[in-house]
């Protein structure tokens, strides 16, 4: 266990090599994985996208396709017992509300490092979530392909 033991820590996943990264290390912050509380925030879909003109896309089915996809990645590893959660709207309101929800102690997070003109046009969920969060914001910067803490490929799960 680390030195930080917290009773509910948030993890915001998108499914990169570096969220999964993230939960590798919020594993360590709380003492039982049920304490680890993942979420993916969606973007909402409008009556004009394709999907919904078709009425082939729903809220429903996002939500179970990326529940499904979070335990089949998952499956073999203890991260199967976090709650995971798929919420819909800007992802930065969308993890900031959920911890609030949660009474969180603290949200882990890995930042995409995007700066200049691409953090200018496209934001930094990041920011927004250190701005609008009502507990302690640990940003995980520098997180690259290889995990740096084990050598590996991936995290260990």
């Amino acid at each position: 266990m680390s030195w930080l033991p917290k009773t509910c820590v948030v993890v915001p996943y998108d499914f990169s090599e570096r969220s999964a990264q993230t939960l590798a290390i919020a594993r360590d912050m709380v003492a039982d994985l049920t304490q680890l509380h993942v979420i993916h925030a969606l973007p909402t879909i409008t009556a004009s996208d394709p999907g919904m003109i078709w009425e082939v896309v729903d809220n429903d089915a996002r939500r179970r396709n990326a529940t499904k996809a979070f335990h089949d990645d998952f499956a073999s590893s203890p991260f199967h017992k976090a709650d995971f959660h798929v919420a819909f709207g800007d992802p930065g309101n969308e993890i900031a509300s959920y911890a609030e929800k949660l009474k969180a102690d603290l949200i882990v997070m890995p930042s995409h490092g995007r700066n200049g003109v691409a953090r200018l046009l496209i934001g930094s969920v990041a920011e927004r979530v250190v701005r609008l969060a009502h507990c302690p914001v640990l940003i995980l910067r520098g997180l690259s392909g290889k995990f740096r803490d084990k050598g590996a490929a991936t995290p260990p799960l």
